[in-house]
């Protein structure tokens, strides 16, 4: 199984801490594929603290990484406690970017947290958030989340992130959904948009 993993011609160094999701998004890469190139993302347990760093030392050099980039197979902030360790690490003995890419669930799945105040306090540099719809019924639609008010939680986690990170939404380029609608919400809470290619799967 591969906790950390790199992409040809990319400077990122990405970090595939859990395969626990609280969305199930009918368009997710790992409902298709077991991992990315010659990785495989599919963790065979939750990597400790320890098994992290040791990965990380591997294969991190200042001169080729631009940034670490939490993200993979699952919702890093379901262990909202191994990113923020190593986001401290990464800050005092690297000096690099680090970014978060999540599904903006971070208050949901870590009640009672100052979830976006704990991770500047770390030092995390941005956040990529994956928003997919531009509103709760279709948001439920696609992304299949564990949690009925999703949607209004994940606008919220971008409102608390832009004034702290650098912060942009994204949205997965499918059938259902309007990208100018959702780039249009992005710009009304005056964050950066992004749109992603769909890989569709083939059996």
């Amino acid at each position: 199984m591969s906790i950390v993993y790199s992409l040809k011609n990319n400077p990122n160094l990405y970090l595939n801490i859990t395969n626990q999701c609280s969305n199930n998004c009918y368009f997710c890469f790992k409902n298709f594929w077991a991992g990315i190139g010659q990785f495989n993302l599919t963790l065979k347990h939750e990597p400790s603290y320890g098994e992290v760093i040791k990965e990380i030392e591997k294969v991190i050099t200042k001169k080729r990484n631009r940034e670490v980039v939490f993200t993979g197979f699952g919702e890093p902030t379901e262990r909202l406690d191994l990113v923020i360790g190593v986001i401290k690490y990464i800050k005092r003995r690297h000096h690099i970017h680090t970014r978060l890419d999540t599904n903006g669930h971070g208050y949901l799945l870590n009640p009672g947290r100052e979830v976006v105040e704990e991770l500047q306090e770390a030092g995390l540099d941005g956040v990529s958030v994956s928003l997919n719809a531009h509103n709760k019924e279709l948001y439920n639609k696609v992304c299949r989340s564990e949690f009925e008010d999703a949607f209004y939680s994940v606008i919220d986690f971008v409102k608390k992130s832009k004034d702290v990170f650098e912060t942009e939404v994204t949205a997965v380029d499918i059938d259902e959904v309007d990208m100018n609608e959702i780039e249009k919400l992005a710009e009304t809470m005056s964050v950066r948009f992004r749109k992603r290619e769909y890989i569709q799967p083939f059996y």
